[in-house]
């Protein structure tokens, strides 16, 4: 079945980009949405691909046109926005697409698109979420400390919605988290593989223990 929407979010950090690049080696049909942004490229950032690098005032046109499916501001700062175009193209192709937002722009989609399937990919603990962080911003050269700090307080916050949403990853593995994410795909395309049992332990609501405990680490109470 395709034209399925799924919403992929996590805390900046997890190691989101990798895993889904992984899937989409594994699977075919699906396509990423790139979304658009105001805020300025990093590192080896290109437009098109990360994002689409667009002017505030160009931002502010397409919402007063309303062209997003969602968007929002991030840090008060810049926006960030996924054009509703990119669903339509998916669905013209026959394929499915990967939405990567966060959880302030996953809820709008959730009203807007009910039947998408929402997963939140989370880090097994603030310690190696820091390490990852301290790792990226050194490759970007622009390490700060305060912005670390914001992040990790951000995403205690953005745990606290996990109960929004249908399925909850954990990315301590990558091998066992790519299986898992490609289950789920494939279970919520209707073709089974035999890995059922896998998506069905993802299920946000079964409370699996690998779960419980990345949540406890962060002291988030679902």
């Amino acid at each position: 079945m395709a034209g399925i929407l799924f919403i992929i979010s996590a805390p900046s950090g997890s190691g989101k980009s990798t895993l889904v690049n992984g899937v989409r080696g594994l699977v075919q049909g699906l396509e990423f949405s790139v979304s658009y942004t105001t805020r300025a490229p990093r590192g080896s950032e290109q437009d098109g691909v990360e994002y689409h690098f667009i002017e505030k005032a160009t931002f502010e046109a397409m919402i007063a046109a309303d062209e997003f499916l969602e968007y929002a501001t991030v840090f008060g700062d810049n926006y960030y926005g996924t054009a509703m175009s990119a669903l339509e193209d998916a669905r013209k192709h026959g394929h499915d697409l990967l939405l990567d937002i966060d959880v302030q722009g996953a809820l709008q989609v959730m009203e807007r698109v009910p039947e998408a399937v929402s997963i939140f990919i989370l880090p097994p603990s603030p310690t190696i979420l820091e390490m990852r962080l301290r790792n990226r911003s050194q490759a970007e050269g622009m390490t700060d400390d305060g912005v670390i700090a914001r992040r990790l307080a951000q995403a205690r916050n953005e745990l606290e919605m996990l109960g929004r949403y249908k399925y909850a990853i954990v990315n301590d593995q990558l091998d066992i988290a790519t299986n898992e994410m490609k289950a789920i795909v494939l279970k919520e395309r209707g073709e089974p593989d035999g890995n059922e049992a896998t998506a069905a332990s993802c299920l946000t609501q079964r409370h699996s223990e690998r779960l419980d405990v990345a949540l406890s680490q962060f002291d988030v109470v679902q």
